[in-house]
């Protein structure tokens, strides 16, 4: 028996792809001057943190005779000289720092949320003049109420603890971050909340189980803001702390300069390179959640 062979089938043909159209030259130039100004923006805007990060590491002496970028001799000893030039190594002023943000974060995140689901959910009496109330407390600067708090917090004892920059944080006081939540809770649909109380949830665990879980990038940009305005805060902890051995960070910077005597620039540029590291830390992983949360609350 003979077998005859089959011959293959053509390959099916494929579809050419026409070449995409050149770029026109004036788009292209348009293009290039927009991304050229944008760059010389961005290094305009970092010009002092490079110029801060330059001057740590020259000598006192360089800091202000050099105005370049480039230090022609450089002297990491502002860094250790500037750890220990206190009365404390600056350790304690990092951690003191510290221990006021983390009370404010949680004070901020569990207080302003749980007013923000008030007003957003719950039905009372007067909601909307309260609402308006809190909002009108954005427009009051911190120096008409710094007097009376520091009077009360006196009266009470409390002067040179934390507790005058932490305690006003449990009261929900910060009401650009309750209405910010606020915005984000009314995104949600009503819908989940009637069905949490068919199942028998109250305000309680509809609030710990259904909403926050929901209001993370909210939560997150409130996170990302309480720690950076509180890490800078200098005006407020100033007046609550006198001693030097509860000195924050931002009032430890302060004490380097000395108006009678000599001022340690190249230890104090140096201590303030880092205290800029938690901040650069902090946006660099929460960005993404900071950008989804202005996104989702009505700020933009």
């Amino acid at each position: 028996m003979t077998e005859t062979a089959v011959a293959p089938a053509p390959a099916p043909e494929r579809p050419t792809v026409p070449a995409p159209a050149p770029v026109p030259w004036p788009r292209r130039a348009r293009s290039v001057a927009k991304h050229a100004g944008l760059i010389a923006f961005a290094l305009l805007m970092l010009y002092p943190l490079l110029w801060m990060v330059a001057s740590s590491l020259k000598p006192d002496a360089l800091i202000f005779r050099e105005t370049g970028l480039i230090p022609s001799q450089v002297d990491l000893a502002n860094y250790t000289e500037g750890w220990t030039a206190l009365a404390s190594p600056f350790s304690r002023y990092l951690l003191n720092s510290a221990v006021v943000v983390a009370g404010c974060l949680v004070g901020n995140l569990v207080t302003c949320s749980m007013a923000a689901y008030a007003f957003a959910r719950l039905q009372f009496r007067g909601r909307n003049i309260w609402f308006a109330i809190m909002l009108l407390t954005i427009m009051l600067p911190i120096h008409v109420i710094i007097v009376p708090r520091y009077v009360m917090f006196s009266e009470a004892g409390l002067i040179n603890t934390f507790w005058p920059l932490i305690l006003p944080k449990l009261l929900a006081t910060d009401a650009f971050f309750v209405f910010l939540m606020v915005q984000f809770f009314r995104g949600i649909p009503r819908d989940l909340d009637e069905a949490a109380r068919i199942d028998g949830c109250g305000h309680a665990r509809t609030f710990a189980q259904i909403m926050m879980p929901l209001a993370v990038p909210a939560l997150a940009t409130t996170a990302i803001f309480t720690f950076i305005w509180t890490w800078n805060d200098f005006f407020s902890q100033l007046i609550f702390l006198t001693k030097p051995d509860m000195y924050t960070v931002p009032i430890a910077l302060r004490a380097f300069l000395d108006s009678s005597g000599e001022s340690s620039w190249g230890s104090m540029f140096a201590m303030s390179v880092v205290s800029v590291v938690p901040i650069f830390l902090v946006f660099l992983f929460g960005q993404k959640y900071l950008v989804k949360g202005i996104a989702t609350t009505g700020i933009k």
